[in-house]
């Protein structure tokens, strides 16, 4: 089922406890960047309902009532990252659909995101995305695999409380309100969800992840797994330094993990 804006923001309020922590949003800095690379990606920008959307397709036959809805980090369509990170799903068999729900405006490799931050509240976040997920029930999609990263954990978190999609992923998640999201997931979720975390990630640390997992695990039918990857920082899932083994297995072992969830949670 489809959320408005309108009965999300009750949602959005109601998250904020007392005694809960929100995971910072990292900056800039705190991000891993990938070293350069020259493979390019292989989808193609498309307007969907009005929202410049970054489509990559499986090069053979896949389900076209089946599809992952990838939110990126602050870096958006911009970062080759993410798009190539959208080509490797659609390499798995899924079509992928990576909106711009920044609109327009995604964040310099050297800007300051606390001045970024203001400008993309959920009011103006989540407008273009329910646009774009929308568009694709309308056109006969039945099941969405949605997967977050960084920033856009936060909006992995809003579909999943909403019953939104299918199955639902995330790594290195900023913004959420810990217990307090997951207090509510809990509530009045029916959808499985993963998350991968970084053991030097500043946002999303190992302490809150353990807070997470003393909330859901073996206390949320739907399905819940965290997986923490060792020697990586924020941004792992996105980007590695191909010379580093150790970032590029944790890379792997993050799309890997998401990849095995989405299938174990889909028809």
């Amino acid at each position: 089922m489809l959320f408005s804006l309108q009965s999300l923001l009750p949602v959005i309020l109601s998250v904020v406890a007392v005694n809960s922590a929100v995971v910072p949003a990292v900056d800039t800095s705190g991000h891993f960047h990938a070293t350069q690379r020259t493979d390019e990606p292989q989808g193609k920008n498309i307007t969907i309902n009005g929202v410049l959307t970054y489509v990559s397709l499986p090069k053979g036959d896949f389900d076209p009532s089946t599809a992952v809805l990838l939110l990126t980090d602050v870096f958006g369509l911009p970062s080759p990252d993410n798009l190539l990170l959208a080509d490797e799903w659609a390499a798995a068999g899924f079509a992928t659909y990576a909106p711009d729900y920044l609109n327009g405006d995604a964040i310099a490799p050297d800007g300051n995101v606390a001045e970024w931050i203001v400008r993309h509240g959920e009011a103006q976040t989540t407008p273009p995305l329910l646009a774009v997920i929308d568009a694709l029930k309308e056109h006969g999609v039945t099941q969405i695999a949605a997967t977050g990263y960084c920033f856009g954990g936060l909006y992995i978190t809003r579909l999943v409380q909403n019953n939104t999609i299918t199955v639902g992923t995330m790594a290195h998640p900023s913004l959420l309100n810990v217990p307090a999201d997951f207090e509510l997931i809990k509530a009045q979720s029916q959808i499985p969800i993963e998350i991968n975390n970084a053991e030097l990630d500043t946002g999303f640390t190992p302490s809150l992840a353990e807070d997470t997992d003393e909330l859901m695990v073996g206390q949320y039918a739907p399905g819940y797994l965290r997986q923490q990857f060792d020697g990586v920082g924020h941004g792992f899932a996105v980007r590695a330094n191909a010379s580093d083994p150790v970032q590029v297995a944790a890379k792997d072992g993050a799309f890997n993990a998401s990849l095995e969830w989405f299938i174990a949670h889909l028809n």
